[in-house]
């Protein structure tokens, strides 16, 4: 599969030399030609289609043709799409009319609207979710190139994708900070065992996002990687954001007065930014109702329905979430989405992908807290949502429900049972968390008893340490394997040299 690899040097000197090239009065043909710049992605695949992303490097027609042969030898072509400044040449096409559990093979090219003169084709493939029965297997994890850690070509890149795309799942359901917007690189860190990490610096990384074509700048520098762009030219992904996406622990109402790295202090222009950007950038279904909308529904055949909600876009203040009343989380529109789609679902397991997990108590500075948890006892502030959706669950009889999420940089598993909560209007259910994909390790959390949370694996660094570099194999993925005769799920933490950490196997509940 053709793929662009930059050094350091040209990629900060990029700018400078497109223009040069500009003034070179005779290019061959070859050399005039497009280009698709970050390899190309599939996303939110099912039973009968696809989203396709891809960019080039100017004004063009982008042509997907599609195929369940790899030879691509009499391919359907899907109608073409101009792409241009108003999404940075990117572009995203939808399949339609795929067969049923069928792998596709696909082919895009970019043509210069100007002449017609084609780009070099980019390959990948994916293969549609089942509408009968059988083995289902996905990988999850979040938070890449985070704490200052980017790609250092000479340790490999970002190898946990690799590792993940070794296991050959049908989808990868990202977690959140697919990008740490508010994280600029410097070219060399000096790491504790007095080696130099080498970082890539690209011009949209050299200080935190404010602009459109800065946040859009985050996505594009992850996927000038050559596991990533490997990655998702064969793995569709399912992604959702969290905070990094747009700044640290941030709510939709901020004002980012104290903050003197940003000229631009509002929150809803910052995040409306990092939302177009996040979209542009992603190979996600977009609605007409709601365009910028993370929280969807993914379905992957009888045994499995994925829930994505959004913690983020919908809360109220960073508090100390200690509210008697309540305090937004998730928002009504979407908790009346989620309960809605959940009763719906005939699927024998229902995967809800958080962006933030439940019981850990994650702080934003002394006094307010970013996640729903704030200390032990009764349902307060953001708890309210979570205590709707379980008891929602309860009361529906609605089985088989599992949570992953990532952003703490560790991986655990987490089990929850009203014989320890406080609140204890729900059904037991597990937790997972995964990650970091490439970012630094931290941990561990502090949990609150609120619905009972009990820590049955977890691995993170030693007390002290903080923000340790991907170098020091500290990075995490999860792996879920789900068999179609018995239902049984089977969920694995994983690290980045592909070591099993822990697992169970989770029997399905007939209702």
């Amino acid at each position: 599969m053709p793929r662009i690899s930059f050094s350091r040097r040209q990629t900060l000197l990029g700018g400078a030399a497109l223009g040069a090239a500009l003034c070179v009065p005779a290019l061959s043909r070859a050399q005039s030609r497009p280009l698709i710049t970050h390899g190309v992605m599939s996303g939110d695949v099912a039973h009968d289609g696809a989203v396709i992303w891809a960019r080039a490097d100017r004004e063009a027609r982008m042509k997907v043709e599609w195929s369940t042969t790899e030879s691509l030898s009499d391919p359907r072509t899907v109608p073409g799409l101009a792409v241009g400044t108003p999404t940075d040449f990117t572009g995203k096409l939808a399949l339609t009319g795929l067969p049923s559990d069928q792998d596709v093979f696909y082919r895009v090219t970019m043509s210069d609207l100007a002449d017609n003169t084609l780009s070099e084709p980019v390959l990948g493939k994916f293969r549609t979710a089942p509408m009968g029965n059988r083995d289902v297997s996905f990988v999850w994890s979040g938070d890449t190139a985070g704490q200052g850690w980017g790609i250092d070509e000479d340790r490999g890149g970002m190898t946990t994708y690799a590792t993940m795309l070794s296991h050959r799942p049908d989808f990868f359901l990202h977690s959140g900070d697919t990008v740490y917007a508010d994280g600029p690189l410097k070219e060399e860190v000096e790491l504790a065992d007095g080696t130099i990490w080498k970082n890539l610096v690209t011009p949209a990384k050299t200080k935190v996002a404010e602009t459109l074509d800065e946040f859009r700048g985050q996505h594009l520098y992850n996927y000038t990687d050559r596991n990533v762009q490997a990655f998702n030219a064969a793995v569709p992904m399912i992604s959702q954001w969290d905070d990094h996406e747009v700044t640290n622990n941030w709510y939709p109402n901020e004002v980012l007065a104290a903050d003197d790295r940003y000229t631009v202090k509002s929150m809803q222009t910052l995040s409306a930014r990092a939302a177009r950007a996040f979209h542009e950038m992603m190979p996600t279904r977009q609605t007409l109702a709601e365009p910028m909308r993370v929280y969807r529904k993914v379905s992957y055949g009888p045994l499995l329905d994925i829930f994505v909600i959004d913690m983020r876009s919908y809360r109220g203040d960073n508090t100390a979430n200690t509210e008697e009343g309540g305090t937004p989380f998730l928002g009504p529109d979407q908790l009346a989405w989620l309960k809605r789609e959940m009763i719906a679902s005939t699927a024998t397991w229902k995967v809800i992908a958080s962006d933030m997990p439940i019981g850990m108590m994650v702080r934003d500075g002394d006094a307010a807290m970013e996640n729903g948890a704030n200390g032990d006892g009764p349902v307060l502030g953001r708890e309210q949502d979570i205590a709707a959706v379980l008891s929602f669950i309860k009361a529906a009889g609605i089985a088989n429900t599992v949570w992953l999420t990532a952003d703490v940089h560790y991986t655990a598993a987490h089990h929850y049972s009203p014989d320890r909560a406080v609140f204890q209007e729900f059904e037991p259910f597990w937790e997972f968390v995964s990650g970091p994909l490439h970012a630094g390790t931290f941990g561990p959390s502090d949990y609150d008893n609120t619905f009972g949370p009990e820590v049955r694996f977890a691995k993170h660094p030693e007390a002290g340490q903080a923000n340790l570099p991907p170098s020091d194999g500290l990075q995490f993925f999860g792996k879920v394997d789900i068999a179609a005769d018995t239902g049984v799920m089977t969920v694995r933490l994983m690290d980045s040299a592909d070591v099993e950490l822990w697992s169970v196997e989770l029997e399905p509940k007939t209702v």
